[in-house]
């Protein structure tokens, strides 16, 4: 492809991993390129990405993946495959020098400073609060959450893994939705 390093960044999910190039002076709005690949057709992260690689012909300097599921230390079981990601693995499998995990979400969230007014839809019209707390829902294979809470020098960002609470009803109303969710599921 080029002789430039180049930014390998992945959306690793329960049912799809989406992987894209990146260079700098394409800028973060323009991948190079980008594939889809069914995650369960695949071992693991370190081979989905060895396949995109390969057809991509690119030098990698560094990779960041957002992956569905608690991150911590470099480290992530996912939640909706039977995969665990080791940053430091897919490094040094890869030959990539920099590889780092984030919650899905959490990347998501970083991202929703830098989005444009085109990049967005009013889904109920109403005045927001440019200096309020923000969070980021996505229902996919599960259901993923993060909060941005503004400080002052930008957002501090927070992943939850929200969609794994259950239901604990508490009134009369709840015990009934539970009975009728019990008789159809």
């Amino acid at each position: 492809m080029t002789s430039q390093k180049m930014l390998l960044a992945g959306d690793v999910g329960g049912t799809k991993t989406t992987l894209a190039l990146y260079s700098h002076d394409a800028g973060p709005r323009r991948p190079l390129a980008v594939e889809t690949f069914p995650s369960n057709a695949y071992p693991d992260l370190e081979s989905v990405a060895r396949t995109f690689l390969k057809a991509q012909n690119a030098a990698v300097a560094s990779a960041c993946f957002g992956v569905a599921g608690p991150v911590r230390g470099g480290k992530a079981e996912t939640t909706n495959l039977p995969w665990s990601i080791e940053a430091k693995k897919v490094a040094s499998t890869l030959g990539i020098p920099r590889v780092f995990l984030l919650n899905d979400l959490e990347a998501t969230a970083n991202a929703i400073p830098y989005l444009e007014k085109n990049d967005l839809v009013d889904l109920s019209p109403g005045t927001g609060d440019p200096g309020g707390a923000m969070a980021v829902i996505a229902p996919g294979t599960g259901l993923g959450q993060a909060f941005l809470f503004p400080t002052a020098s930008g957002f501090s960002i927070r992943p939850s893994e929200g969609g794994h609470a259950d239901f604990a009803p508490r009134t009369p109303r709840e015990d009934a939705l539970l009975a009728f969710l019990r008789q159809t599921h």
